[in-house]
């Protein structure tokens, strides 16, 4: 299995110890987002663990301990975000000079191939126009050359806890052809530097700007970048229009206090930051530790991985 940690949250920048804990104990808790009294209870032994996914815009707090857990078995992956977006979006991030030396550090640890870059999501306003994400995505390009491989893209996404956020922000639509011309800009400038742009979950995008389909989790990759084969298969869990493979994610919604107003995962900073509060980095759940009245389901879990004597574990009399 791929653990994903966690798309619904930033484990990297606030739940680092929490996350060696759990990988040391074997073993994670995690609660049905929609139904608090279902847990589950998932198995984190290396012989069924393929790989972690690592989604974060701050990984600084997991860097001391990147060795360990790969010493353990735990192959690592990230997709790290650095946008073009203004810190009136991004209230709470660290300077981005921090964030680029993190991502640094991080592909030199891992390897550019394991560390994926997302500039992730373009939102226009006045002030954020097509000119600025242009420019602002030219700089980063120079900046993490030769540190990744791959860049994933996509226009903002309003689902309801983003109009929300972002009530008081004027959005601005620049229309299609401004869109198509910037993608068409941005894929240029990241192909001469040996940088492949993907769309995630964005059909205007691969429709319509020339790019192809991003794979944020692919099960295929991994296994290749591990020298392994991994069998295939898509996640039904997720939006669609995404290809990305099979995971299990880890995390907790209302749980990230970077306070990114045009993100899906939060109701609110308030409320994110009243559940980090309840966090125990001891407690096999990510938020607080169980009540009582919970029931936990021990959730099959298997590798992935396709062993080369499978092809001739076949019976001769059959």
């Amino acid at each position: 299995m791929i653990i994903s940690a966690s798309r619904r949250t930033d484990i990297p920048a606030f739940y680092s110890t929490w996350l060696r804990n759990r990988l040391l104990a074997r073993r994670v808790l995690v609660r049905n987002p929609f139904n608090r009294r279902q847990v589950a209870d998932i198995s984190l032994d290396p012989s069924v663990t393929d790989a972690l996914v690592l989604w974060t815009k701050n990984p600084a707090p997991l860097v001391p301990y990147v060795a360990e857990i790969e010493a353990m078995g735990f192959p690592l992956f990230i997709q790290y975000t650095i946008t073009g977006c203004s810190q009136q979006l991004e209230p709470y991030l660290p300077e981005r000079a921090q964030r680029i030396e993190s991502f640094r550090q991080c592909a030199e640890m891992l390897g550019p191939g394991r560390v994926h870059w997302r500039f992730d999501p373009i939102v226009f306003t006045q002030t954020l126009t097509p000119a600025h994400y242009l420019q602002q995505f030219g700089q980063l390009v120079q900046l993490l050359q030769g540190y990744t491989t791959q860049c994933t893209t996509s226009f903002v996404s309003l689902y309801t806890k983003c109009r929300r956020n972002l009530r008081d922000i004027a959005l601005v639509d620049p229309g299609e052809s401004a869109k198509q011309e910037l993608i068409a800009k941005m894929n240029a400038i990241s192909s001469r530097s040996g940088i492949r742009l993907q769309g995630c979950c964005d059909p205007f995008l691969t429709a319509h700007c020339g790019v192809d389909q991003a794979h944020c989790i692919d099960a295929r990759e991994i296994g290749q970048s591990l020298g392994k084969n991994f069998q295939v298969k898509k996640d039904a869990g997720q939006r669609s229009g995404c290809g990305c493979s099979q995971s299990i994610d880890i995390g907790a919604y209302d749980s990230c206090t970077h306070g990114c107003l045009y993100c899906y995962a939060n109701t609110s900073h308030t409320r994110a930051t009243a559940n980090l509060a309840q966090h125990d980095p001891h407690s096999p759940l990510l938020l607080g530790t169980l009540r009582g009245d919970e029931t936990l389901h021990k959730r099959q879990v298997h590798s992935l991985q396709i062993r080369q004597g499978a092809l001739f574990d076949i019976d001769p009399q059959k």
